[in-house]
C-alpha cells in the first residue's frame, strides 16, 4: 500500500484539525459550563526519531490515549506546568495546590479532561470520517522528550507525528496545549484518502 498523501488532500487533514478542535470546546463546554474556543494555529508533520530532540529535556504534563481502531497508535496531549495548573484549577474550582507538586485531586483533573479533549479531537476526525474511533484509558505523565517519546511511541510502530499547535481559550484562563498523533501511517493515509 502506498503511504502517499496527494498535496490537494492536506486540505482534509486540515479539516480533521479544525473539526477535532471544534468538539473539543463544545465537550469543554458541557462540562464546565464555561465559554471555550479551541483554535489550532499550526499543523507539522515530524519524523518519530527526531521527536525527542524536538520536545527537549524540559518537563511537560502529558495526558497519553491510545487509539484502539484505525488511524490506531496515540494522542498526546502536553502541556506547560503553568498550563496544566491552570486547567487543573478550573475543573477543580481553584482547589488545587500552591507550588510546583500536583495534588492527587489535580492529577485526577488533568487527566480526566484530557481524556474529555482527546475524546472530543477523536470524535471530531469520527464525525467527518463517518465512522467511529474507540479510545483507551488515558495516562498521565510528566516527563522531558526522550522519556515522553519512550512512553508514547511504540517501537517501529509509528514513523511519524503529527502536531497540531493549540491554544483553549476560556475566560481569564488561555492555555496552551499541544497535540501530538502517532498514527500507523498506512492506516492514516487510507483514512485520508477516503474522505
Amino acid at each position: 500500500m502506498s503511504t502517499k498523501i496527494d498535496i490537494r488532500r492536506l486540505r482534509d487533514v486540515n479539516r480533521l484539525a479544525k473539526a477535532g478542535a471544534e468538539t473539543v470546546a463544545d465537550h469543554l463546554e458541557q462540562l464546565v459550563g464555561v465559554e471555550t474556543e479551541m483554535q489550532i494555529t499550526k499543523i507539522n508533520v515530524i519524523d518519530v526519531e527526531d521527536l525527542g530532540a524536538h520536545l527537549g529535556t524540559h518537563k511537560r504534563v502529558g495526558v497519553n490515549v491510545p487509539l484502539l481502531e484505525s488511524p490506531h497508535g496515540s494522542v498526546l496531549l502536553l502541556f506547560s506546568d503553568e498550563s496544566a495548573k491552570k486547567l487543573a484549577s478550573i475543573m477543580t474550582g481553584g482547589a488545587g495546590e500552591d507550588g510546583p507538586g500536583y495534588s492527587e485531586m489535580e492529577r485526577s483533573a488533568i487527566k480526566e479532561v484530557g481524556n474529555i479533549m482527546t475524546s472530543g479531537f477523536i470524535d471530531g476526525w469520527a464525525n467527518v470520517l463517518g465512522r467511529t474511533i474507540d479510545i483507551s484509558t488515558p495516562q498521565l505523565l510528566r516527563a522531558g522528550g526522550e522519556d515522553i517519546v519512550d512512553h508514547c511511541v511504540d517501537a517501529g510502530g509509528q514513523e511519524i507525528a503529527m502536531v497540531f499547535d493549540s491554544t483553549l481559550k476560556a475566560p481569564d484562563a488561555d492555555i496552551e496545549v499541544t497535540i501530538y498523533t502517532f498514527p500507523d501511517v498506512e492506516a492514516f493515509v487510507q483514512l485520508i484518502n477516503s474522505m
